[in-house]
C-alpha cells in the first residue's frame, strides 16, 4: 500500500464518492468485483449532499424518488428531505452494501493519464498515486462551483462565498447581505436567512419560473406502511415518476401548446397569490417560455421577498471595497457576498485533469464542444467511463433514475473487458459522431433552444450539452447493455502491467 491508504495498482478507480460513485461500487461488488477503490477529496461520503449545507437545502425531487430503486427508504420524513437526510441514507447505504473499505477519502484527483504502452491509467491525487485498468469518473456536473469574474470582486472586503462552500462562521445577523443569483440554491436559503439580516440584497438578472413545492410530513402510518409493505412504496415511487415524466411533452418538447399554457397559468397563479405588490410582482414574472430554465419549486421564497428588509435589484455590474453596483450604475453598501451563481455544469473543469493517449487532454477534445457517447465514453480515451455525462442531466425527474441507467451501460462494460484478450475499448468516432448529431436534432426543437433564456444548461456557444432532451425510459433502454461493436477493442496490455483479469457475472440491471 502507498500513502494515505492508495494500493499502487488496481483493476478500477473510480473518481467522485456521491450518489454515482456509491452507485459504482456496489454494482462492481453485486457483479463479483472487489479489485476497486472509490476516491473522493472529501472526508466522507456524500458528494453534491455533503458539501452543500447551506441554510434550507433541499432536494427538489421528491424523497421517495431521489434515492436508489434498490435501497428504498421507508423512514424520509418529508415530502422533500432536506441535505442531512439525504446525506444520512447515502451513509446508510454504504454501510448497508458493505462498501465502505472502498472508499479513500482526502484523495482529490490532479490527473488521470493514459500509458499507451502499459494499456493503463496513472492516478495522481493530491496524497499519493495508483494505475488503474478503468477509470469511472463519477464527479458529477454539480461539484465545482461557478463564481462570474465580475470587477472588483477581489477588492471587495467583506466576506465573499459561494452557497456551496457555506461559511458557517459567518456571522449574519444585523448585516447587510447582498446575493447574486436566483436559480434553486438561492430560493431556499434567502428564506432562512432574511430573519436574520439587517439588509438584504437580492441581485437578479432574469426570474426563475417557481411552482409550490407542498412540502409535508409523511405520516408515522404511511412509514409503517411502506416499511412493513415495500410495494407500497414502491407504487408511490412510481407516481412520482410518472407524474413528472408526465411534465417532459408539454412542457420541454412543446408536445401540447394547452397543456403549456396550464402550466404557465399555474405558475403565475402562484406568483400572484404570494405576491400583492404590483411592481415586485412585475420584476418576479419570467419572460421567457416556462421550462427554458429548471422549473423551480418553493412555498416561502415569494413571501421572503415582502419583507421589508429584502430588495429585488438588477444584476451585479462590479464591486467596490465595500459595496456592490448594480449594472445600471447603482451603489449599495453591504457587508457580505453570497454568490448562488450555479456550476461549471456545461465546461466542466475536471476535463483538464483527463490526459488520454498521445497527451491529449479531454479538455482539449472538447473544445468544441462536450460530447460522449450515451453521456459515458469519448472517443481516444480508452476505459474510460463518465457517469452524469454529457446530455444525461434532467430538468423535470430525479437524477437518480439516469444514473442507475447509465450504471447499467458501465457494469456491462467492465464485464467485457474482463474477458480473455480483451485490453481495451474506445468508443469508434462514427458512432459518438451519429450519437451526438441524432442528440443535438432532438434538442434543437426544444424550450432549451426556442425558449428565448440563457441556462447553466448551455456552453459558450449556446449549445445544450448538459440535458437528456427525450423521455429517460428510452435512456434506460439504449442503456440496458454494452454493445461492443461500438467500440474498437484492443488486446491486454504487456504482461508486466496486467492486472488479472475482472471476474465479473453478470446480474439483473438496476430498476
Amino acid at each position: 500500500m502507498s500513502e494515505q491508504g492508495l494500493p499502487s495498482a488496481v483493476d478500477v478507480v473510480v473518481v467522485g464518492g456521491g450518489f454515482s460513485g456509491i452507485g459504482t461500487a456496489i454494482r462492481l461488488r453485486q457483479m463479483g468485483v472487489e479489485d476497486f477503490v472509490v476516491l473522493d477529496r472529501g472526508s466522507e461520503v456524500g458528494g453534491t449532499w455533503r458539501d452543500n449545507t447551506y441554510p434550507g437545502a433541499t432536494c427538489d425531487v421528491p424523497s421517495h424518488l431521489y434515492s436508489f430503486s434498490f435501497a428504498p427508504n421507508p423512514e424520509w420524513s418529508r415530502s422533500f428531505s432536506p441535505q442531512s437526510e439525504i446525506w444520512s441514507y447515502m451513509r446508510g447505504v454504504v454501510d448497508r452494501f458493505g462498501v465502505g473499505a472502498h472508499f479513500r477519502f482526502g484523495q482529490d484527483v490532479t490527473e488521470a493519464r493514459f500509458d499507451e504502452t502499459e494499456q493503463r491509467w496513472h492516478v495522481t491525487t493530491a496524497h499519493g498515486s495508483l494505475t488503474a485498468r478503468i477509470v469511472v469518473w463519477a464527479t458529477g456536473p454539480l461539484s465545482e462551483p461557478k463564481v462570474p469574474d465580475l470587477p472588483g470582486l477581489a477588492n471587495f472586503a467583506g466576506p465573499v462565498f459561494h452557497s456551496a462552500a457555506w461559511d458557517h462562521g459567518a456571522d449574519l445577523a444585523g448585516k447587510r447581505v447582498a446575493v447574486v443569483g436566483t436559480g434553486a440554491s438561492a430560493i431556499q436559503f434567502v428564506p432562512q436567512i432574511q430573519p436574520l439580516v439587517a439588509k438584504l440584497y437580492l441581485h437578479q438578472r432574469t426570474p426563475p419560473w417557481i411552482i409550490p413545492r407542498n412540502d409535508r410530513d409523511v405520516p408515522p402510518a404511511r412509514r409503517w406502511l411502506f416499511r412493513h409493505l415495500p410495494f407500497t412504496q414502491k407504487m408511490a415511487r412510481l407516481r412520482i415518476y410518472l407524474r413528472l415524466e408526465y411534465l417532459m411533452g408539454p412542457v420541454v418538447l412543446g408536445t401540447s401548446e394547452r397543456k403549456r399554457q396550464l402550466l404557465r397559468k399555474f405558475a403565475n397563479g402562484h406568483l400572484h397569490h404570494q405576491i400583492d405588490d404590483p411592481e415586485l410582482r412585475s420584476a418576479l414574472t419570467p419572460d421567457y417560455e416556462i421550462g427554458c430554465k429548471r422549473i423551480l419549486v418553493s412555498d416561502d421564497y415569494y413571501p421572503s421577498l415582502t419583507r421589508a428588509n429584502v430588495e429585488v435589484v438588477p444584476a451585479v455590474g462590479g464591486f467596490t471595497p465595500d459595496g456592490v453596483v448594480d449594472d445600471h450604475g447603482v451603489e449599495r453598501q453591504v457587508d457580505m457576498v453570497i454568490m448562488a451563481t450555479g456550476f461549471q455544469a456545461a465546461e466542466p473543469s475536471f476535463a483538464t485533469r483527463i490526459v488520454g493517449p498521445g497527451g491529449a487532454r479531454l479538455s482539449e477534445a472538447w473544445d468544441t464542444g462536450m460530447e460522449a457517447y450515451l453521456g459515458s465514453t469519448v472517443t481516444g480515451f480508452p476505459n474510460l467511463f463518465l457517469l452524469v455525462g454529457p446530455n444525461t442531466t434532467l430538468g423535470h425527474n430525479s437524477m437518480i433514475y439516469m444514473i442507475e441507467s447509465q450504471l447499467n451501460y458501465v457494469v456491462d462494460a467492465i464485464g467485457f473487458l474482463g474477458r480473455p484478450g480483451v485490453g481495451t475499448v474506445d468508443v469508434r468516432p462514427a458512432v459518438l459522431e451519429r450519437y451526438n448529431r441524432r442528440l443535438q436534432g432532438a434538442i434543437g426543437p426544444t424550450v432549451w433552444v426556442t425558449g428565448g433564456c440563457t441556462s447553466w444548461y448551455l456552453d459558450h456557444r449556446g449549445v445544450n450539452t448538459t440535458l437528456w432532451p427525450r423521455h429517460t425510459a428510452v435512456f434506460r433502454r439504449l442503456t440496458r447493455r454494452f454493445h461492443p461493436a461500438d467500440y474498437t477493442v484492443g488486446p491486454p496490455g504487456p504482461p508486466g502491467a496486467r492486472r488479472p483479469p475482472v471476474r465479473a457475472r453478470r446480474t439483473p440491471s438496476a430498476t
